[in-house]
């Protein structure tokens, strides 16, 4: 659909009947709805493909024609007759939405429009790491569709993301992460999701009731309650959200869901995906008009830690700030790689290195590292994208990159208190344990899980499916 803001002043009460006049001053036309989760998936480093139903209308004309390739997505339509493409007009006035007009009509899609829209989807299975299927409840995600696309996901286990508008979530069955708001959330479940308990208990209840694995309810300044029983002991895990000025929260909710699916396509847990949409919501709502979020923002927002520093730091800010740590009294660990898809594995190891020390560094290959250790096709994740992620998750306090093939350099920079490695690696083998050694650190393997890895993943998506 077609978002459009016309902005202007509105001092004054018409004469002829009580409304407000708004002088124009200036107007914009953005991709919305399922369009502006892609602009988002776009700007935060992804490649969107967006496949839907548009007009064959000027309005239509110009998302195919101008919007779509001027935001570096592809698109793949279905153009049927007599069908308007959507347009939502918001008239805004000092930050204020003062009316929204709506064009548009429901599509009751027939058989050959389903079909066209499958086909569309079924030629690019193969290429995607991850899918959303953005219902705004206008027909185009009919039943037929929602089924198709769910099981050729599951043929590649591959995660699927739905922001449903729908009462009837039994229709997601399979899905991955459902991502109602509360409004939405307290329809669905029958309870009123404000307070912290009735949230989780609705999130919990929608989780079972639609049948998909993760429910990710967004409760605007409360932040996030999530369940997901496969990676918390009870299954629920709240986020809270930074107190922010709201300037407008036209399309806030897309963003969020475009933040979450390039997380979890990069192979992040439902939960540190959440944190890094928590954190782009936040910059979302601080536009104005359905913006997009850019990697260098969250970049920004997810590199502060508790204390306000920066997380995402270079290596020679990492010394001076485990520096200071350890004049606190507080024992500094340091753990390395590439960490290209973030997988359990790599969330076990995190947390047990975490748990041998007060604060940790994680140092990343830069591409160019990766690509000389893994050769040309890696790493599939940027360092950019790499480095957001892992700031996101709690065990992580500090983020630095290396150039060299191995993290020797900086482990002499930072000399670090624990050097950490996973239950791969012997002491003999860790790069660095002489250096650690000879100032009285210590090594310390942590037992992992067999058999996780990117590698191992790349390679089994790459032989049709993930198992």
């Amino acid at each position: 659909m077609l978002d459009r803001f016309v902005y202007g002043e509105a001092e004054r009460v018409s004469p002829e009947a009580p409304a407000l006049v708004l002088r124009y001053q200036s107007e914009a036309t953005t991709l919305g709805g399922a369009g502006n989760v892609a602009r988002n998936i776009a700007a935060l480093g992804g490649h969107a493909i967006l496949a839907g139903v548009i007009g064959r209308d000027a309005e239509g004309d110009l998302i195919a024609d101008r919007l779509v390739g001027a935001d570096g997505i592809e698109g793949r339509w279905v153009r049927p007759a007599g069908v308007p493409t959507t347009v939502k007009t918001r008239y805004v006035s000092a930050g204020q939405q003062l009316m929204r007009f709506d064009r548009e009509a429901v599509l009751v899609p027939d058989e050959e429009v389903i079909a066209d829209l499958v086909r569309a989807i079924e030629r690019e299975i193969e290429t995607i790491d991850a899918i959303v299927l953005s219902d705004y409840a206008k027909g185009v995600l009919a039943q037929p569709v929602i089924r198709r696309v769910i099981d050729l996901a599951k043929s590649r286990d591959i995660p699927v993301v739905v922001d449903p508008k729908t009462r009837d979530v039994h229709r997601y069955a399979g899905a991955t992460v459902l991502t109602p708001n509360t409004l939405e959330a307290s329809a669905l479940s029958g309870t009123d999701c404000s307070s912290d308990d009735s949230a989780a208990a609705a999130a919990r209840a929608i989780s079972i009731s639609a049948d998909v694995a993760a429910v990710v309810l967004t409760r605007g300044a409360k932040g996030m309650m999530i369940w997901d029983t496969r990676h918390a002991a009870d299954g629920v895990i709240a986020i809270s959200t930074a107190a922010r000025e709201v300037f407008d929260v036209s399309g806030a909710g897309d963003t969020v869901v475009s933040a979450l699916v390039l997380g979890l396509a990069a192979g992040a847990t439902v939960a540190a995906s959440a944190r890094v949409a928590n954190a782009a919501a936040g910059i979302a709502v601080g536009k104005r008009g359905t913006a997009v979020v850019h990697a260098h923002e969250l970049v920004r927002v997810l590199g502060r830690g508790a204390d306000g520093n920066t997380k995402i730091v270079a290596g020679s800010q990492a010394a001076e700030i485990a520096a200071s740590w350890k004049a606190d009294g507080l024992v500094v660990g340091f753990t390395n790689g590439c960490f290209d898809l973030i997988h359990p594995g790599h969330i076990e190891l995190l947390r047990k290195a975490r748990a041998t020390c007060d604060r940790l560094v994680v140092a990343l290959n830069t591409d160019a590292s990766v690509r000389r250790l893994k050769g040309e096709t890696r790493p599939i994740q940027n360092e950019t994208a790499r480095a957001i992620v892992m700031a996101a998750i709690d065990s992580v306090d500090l983020v630095t990159l290396f150039d060299e093939d191995t993290p020797l350099s900086l482990i002499e920079l930072l000399r670090p208190d624990r050097l950490i490695k996973g239950g791969d690696y012997s002491v003999a083998t860790v790069v660095g344990a002489d250096v650690v050694a000879s100032y009285g650190g210590e090594v310390v393997i942590v037992p992992l899980e067999a058999g996780q890895s990117t590698t191992s993943i790349v390679a089994r998506s790459r032989g049709g499916g993930r198992g």
